[in-house]
């Protein structure tokens, strides 16, 4: 996945999932929406400070609609709200009609230090930031 933020307080993303994460046939599986929404939920925090690395530590899915495999999906997080080390925001998937089909709340703290990310993201995660 790719992903795109506004400089503010969303991110972006577009992306098809292959017939191999289907859980029902031509149906994405759950738990691959629900790791598409972590994913791009946890970004949100890097707006400001791409160093800045949060985790998941609650997350709510709501599954409104069958997502199909092979179709373009447009995914957006957005943050709620920052306070200290902790965080909330939200994340969507849109089929390509607009349809929501799949939400998310997560709530997200700063990484324990004891993680040690304290090198260049990029190196460490294998991440291409583009400008």
């Amino acid at each position: 996945m790719s992903f795109y933020d506004n400089g503010k307080d969303m991110v972006e993303s577009h992306y098809v999932v292959s017939k191999s994460y289907e859980g029902y046939p031509g149906i994405v599986h759950g738990g691959i929406q629900a790791a598409i929404l972590d994913e791009i939920v946890g970004r949100v925090s890097l707006i400001d400070d791409f160093h800045s690395f949060m985790m998941s530590v609650r997350l709510d899915v709501k599954y409104r609609h069958p997502v199909p495999v092979e179709e373009s999906l447009h995914i957006v997080a957005k943050r709620q709200h920052f306070r200290g080390h902790y965080a909330q925001a939200t994340g969507m998937i849109y089929l390509a009609d607009g349809t929501l089909a799949t939400e998310a709340s997560l709530k997200l703290i700063h990484l324990p230090e004891e993680i040690g990310l304290d090198k260049d993201p990029t190196d460490v995660l294998g991440w291409r930031v583009d400008p």
